[in-house]
């Protein structure tokens, strides 16, 4: 794994340090224009990469939501799936190449301000939905808005929210309830001891880089401040952070978290082991799957609350158009398509995708608010209120393409796994990852 993710970082390297630049092949299409022009028409394709969701009836509503899309409109259209993993590297081969599929869908940091060069502007077609829904969010502004320009070089689809999600009954047994950062610590401890301890990645993958800044922002500390020109990372607050993880590792975890990927935390808690992951709801709806008497016990609590606040990570997902794209006008007509059927969307997802846009999802939430799957039928409804506790990567300032490359070379969560493994103290750690953080500061200032 540590291989695949260093061949990921040297290819985007290359593409940033040697200012690679495309010439835009046409600006966005204008949304008013006929739903099927002829130059939309004339190319009878439109090809779609996107990651393997985690909740796999969503891939098939939407593979036969764009098949049936395309049928009307005379177009033929292909979706790929890939593992979440190695969406940072095709996003890097095909803007490389200046050739791939004409719509790309990124899970994760690192698509929307990093490629920005690469993506024409979706200005028009997030105006144009946010007249029908609502305004976007906080976190959706976050996730690929540009505040120099007031542009927006991607359109925000959905977040994934990380709630705790723990086994009530074992909870309960010793009589606390996992609401706080502290409490895991020392509530996981306790059943750790007996054969179930907590499950939270220190590997390379998104989950980590999400759950960690999550700790930090708890903790008070930041990778940068409210400008996003300043790196703030190295701070007594991030030591107090690094220096409960490695606590939390050492006392509730187990060591198999150094090499977990995103599905492992899921696949613990449903093989009924694990007392606690921060994890979407995926691993919930694979043990309604897999034994019923597991997800029954299973129960999701709002982000953990540290010393100074609550608060947690959302991995973002976004569509970006390639300026290299052979139907861009087809992509940006699918995803208008797309935002008017966006409802149907979070159904097919089991509540797994957030809206963004404030209005497209009414509250209160279908299957959230009342799951006939679910026992019982609320369990689910805390999840309504994760536009309160979710942040986007750049926190408490902007998502711009330093903050991307630093999710990207998972630096928050190699800063946690030197501590917890005694690599580094604390202290070392997190001047090593601050100065990882400034060099790239540095380069895209300049």
């Amino acid at each position: 794994m540590s291989t695949h993710a260093f061949r990921r970082v040297t290819r985007r390297r290359f593409l940033k340090e040697t200012g690679l630049t495309l010439l835009a092949a046409g600006s966005a299409p204008v949304l008013s224009a006929p739903f099927v022009s002829r130059a939309m028409a004339d190319t009878k394709t439109l090809s779609i990469v996107q990651w393997s969701h985690f909740v796999p009836a969503y891939d098939k509503w939407f593979d036969q939501f764009a098949k049936d899309w395309g049928t009307k409109n005379n177009l033929e259209v292909t979706v790929d799936h890939i593992p979440v993993a190695d969406v940072a590297a095709r996003a890097a081969a095909e803007a490389s190449a200046g050739s791939g599929h004409d719509l790309f869908g990124w899970n994760g940091a690192g698509g929307a301000h990093l490629y920005r060069k690469f993506l024409i502007d979706m200005t028009s077609l997030v105006e144009a939905v946010e007249k029908k829904y609502g305004k976007v969010t906080t976190i959706g502004r976050q996730i690929s808005y540009n505040q120099d320009d007031k542009t927006w070089s991607a359109f925000p689809d959905y977040y994934i929210n990380f709630p705790a999600m723990y086994r009530k009954s074992m909870w309960d047994e010793i009589g606390v309830t996992p609401d706080t950062w502290d409490n895991i610590r020392t509530g996981g401890a306790k059943l750790k001891a007996k054969g179930h301890p907590v499950g939270i990645s220190l590997a390379h993958s998104n989950d980590p880089e999400t759950t960690w800044r999550g700790v930090l922002w708890s903790y008070g500390a930041a990778v940068q401040d409210e400008t996003g020109k300043r790196v703030t990372l190295d701070s007594k607050e991030s030591v107090e952070a690094v220096k409960f993880v490695t606590a939390l590792y050492k006392e509730a975890m187990t060591s198999q978290v150094l090499s977990w990927t995103d599905a492992s935390n899921n696949q613990y808690i449903d093989s009924g082991v694990a007392s606690l992951i921060i994890n979407p709801i995926s691993a919930y709806r694979t043990a309604q799957q897999l034994n019923k008497k597991v997800a029954d016990d299973i129960f999701v609590l709002k982000a953990p609350k540290g010393p100074v606040r609550r608060l947690m990570d959302g991995g973002p997902n976004f569509y970006g158009v390639w300026k290299f794209a052979k139907n861009k006008e087809a992509a940006t007509a699918f995803l208008k398509h797309y935002a008017d059927n966006w409802v149907e969307a979070f159904k097919a997802s089991s509540g797994y995708n957030m809206p963004i846009f404030a209005n497209i999802v009414p509250k209160p939430m279908p299957l959230l608010s009342n799951d006939p799957t679910s026992t019982p039928h609320d369990k689910l409804a805390v999840l309504q209120t994760s536009d309160e506790w979710t942040a986007a990567t750049g926190y408490p300032g902007p998502s711009w393409p330093a903050t991307d490359e630093i999710y990207n070379n998972f630096i928050i969560g190699d800063m946690m796994a030197k501590a917890a493994t005694g690599a580094l103290t604390a202290e070392e750690s997190v001047k090593w990852a601050a100065q990882q953080c400034e060099s790239i500061f540095k380069k895209w200032q300049a």
